[in-house]
């Protein structure tokens, strides 16, 4: 029995032993990969900006390449091609970055006002801002970009549009429609088709475009 005994109870010192040299171990690995993580989103940080940048400068006559992108990055290509596999795939997180951007700059708009239709003015407002002059020339620029035959991206407007209809969904049942998502699906198709227009006509928006544009989706909305 004493044997026993002592054979248990060094059983379990080398097994706290164990559970302590893997708790160790596990949030050395935590602090290891987070840092690799932290590391990793600053380069596709760094890599977006200046994709912008450089696709920016060459407007809608030039499409940069990778190493352009690279060098002005500050990066090596091992760092782009740890992360994208191709120009075709930065280009398309470079625009879904920017629908992610213009949905938080049309949601912080909208809260700027309590009256349903106000809100869906300053939503609208929000999305033919990207036609003004120094907004547009990056929006062409990298939509320049994003035409090679190699992208594997949804044409039209269900490329941003599910993230701005979403804003309005709740906003659309406030103001009684009895078909909140669809008719916010729609009324996305009308003001992203609308932004597309003036971005070929080179034409920014006016007031009036902003008051006609919400007057004409406030009256679409299905009634109940």
């Amino acid at each position: 029995m004493t044997d026993l005994a002592v054979d248990l109870s060094y059983d379990d010192a080398a097994s706290d032993e164990a559970e302590r040299v893997d708790d160790v171990a596990a949030r050395i690995a935590k602090r290891a990969l987070a840092k690799r993580r932290a590391d990793y989103a600053d380069e596709i940080r760094r890599l977006l900006d200046a994709a912008l940048s450089v696709m920016t400068a060459g407007g809608v006559t030039a499409k940069p390449r990778v190493v352009d992108i690279v060098a002005a990055a500050g990066l090596s290509n091992d760092a782009f091609y740890r992360h994208f596999p191709s120009k075709d795939a930065l280009v398309a997180a470079l625009l879904e970055d920017g629908s992610e951007r213009l949905a938080r700059y049309a949601a912080h708009q909208m809260a700027k006002e309590s009256d349903p239709r106000l809100r869906v003015r300053r939503w609208v407002a929000a999305i033919l801002a990207q036609a003004d002059e120094q907004t547009a020339a990056a929006t062409l620029s990298v939509l320049w970009n994003a035409a090679g035959p190699g992208l594997a991206l949804e044409a039209g407007p269900g490329v941003v549009g599910s993230g701005l209809a979403t804003l309005l969904r709740d906003v659309l049942a406030e103001l009684g429609s009895a078909a909140p998502e669809s008719d916010a699906a729609l009324i996305a198709h009308v003001a992203i088709g609308t932004l597309a227009d003036l971005l070929r006509q080179r034409s920014g928006p006016t007031e009036d475009d902003v008051d006609r544009i919400t007057a004409f989706c406030l009256r679409a909305l299905t009634p109940e």
